[in-house]
């Protein structure tokens, strides 16, 4: 793409950033800093509409207007996430990757922004790449859902065949580990632990990424990389996409 073409691309896609304490520049103010994507897209918002705008844009994330002039420094770890997300907001995009936008907030705090994050979504018609660990958090707030393991998909289906119908060994076994308040589903539920340690993703294994740690592997794995490919043997509505050459659903007992 020609510059002018990267331009257009980026202002349809639009990030929200892990750690709402130093994804904020220090020096810069509040209005400052959810404006500064008007100064590279100048036809969104031109500079007499720019405070205005800046405004509007707090109020929305459910911020006090009138903190336009503060600095990072003066709100909490949710406030600055709130104004990470109104920064995203300011081009108008189609899609925000959302990289651990709560990871490192409490508890309490994770459940606003998510709530934010789904009413905004709705509101403005976004689509969010979600990128996170908690797989409850995940379950929650996407429809579909991709697992990934040393940097390769594994897995990728709706949120019901991924947690109801996992078929991937990698995405069992997480599933596996998942919390259950309910005494009676840990009892019904065999916890999956696997062997050995993580290997380099700078030096990953041969074939398969998972074959080092899988309970399934056969010496195919270690020569041949599985396609991410709905397995020939699934069909109905936990047909999806799986890489691995043994794919089979495992229910996993209170894994939601």
């Amino acid at each position: 793409r020609s510059g002018a073409g990267l331009k257009a691309v980026r202002r349809n896609i639009q990030m929200v950033f892990q750690d709402p304490y130093t994804s904020l520049n220090p020096r810069m103010t509040v209005g400052d800093i959810i404006g500064e994507p008007f100064e590279i897209h100048p036809e969104v918002a031109p500079k007499g509409d720019r405070r205005k705008a800046v405004q509007d844009l707090l109020d929305v994330v459910g911020l006090n207007p009138e903190y336009i002039n503060r600095y990072p420094h003066q709100f909490s770890g949710g406030q600055r996430q709130r104004i990470g997300i109104a920064r995203g907001l300011a081009l108008k995009p189609e899609v925000i990757i959302c990289d651990e936008p709560v990871s490192a907030l409490d508890v309490s705090v994770q459940a606003q922004v998510i709530n934010l994050l789904e009413q905004l979504q709705s509101e403005f018609r976004l689509s969010y790449m979600f990128i996170a660990h908690d797989l409850s958090i995940v379950r929650h707030i996407s429809d579909r859902v991709g697992v990934m393991y040393l940097g390769k998909l594994v897995e990728i289906g709706t949120e019901d065949q991924i947690y109801s119908h996992p078929t991937h060994p990698y995405t069992q076994a997480l599933l596996s580990a998942v919390p259950v308040p309910d005494p009676t589903g840990r009892e019904q539920r065999e916890r999956i632990l696997l062997s050995g340690d993580l290997p380099s993703p700078a030096n990953p294994p041969s074939g398969c990424r998972f074959r080092t740690r899988c309970w399934k592997a056969e010496e195919r794995c270690s020569t041949e990389v599985p396609l991410l490919a709905v397995p020939s043997a699934l069909t109905g509505p936990a047909a999806h996409e799986s890489a691995c050459h043994f794919a089979e659903v495992r229910d996993v007992i209170g894994a939601g």
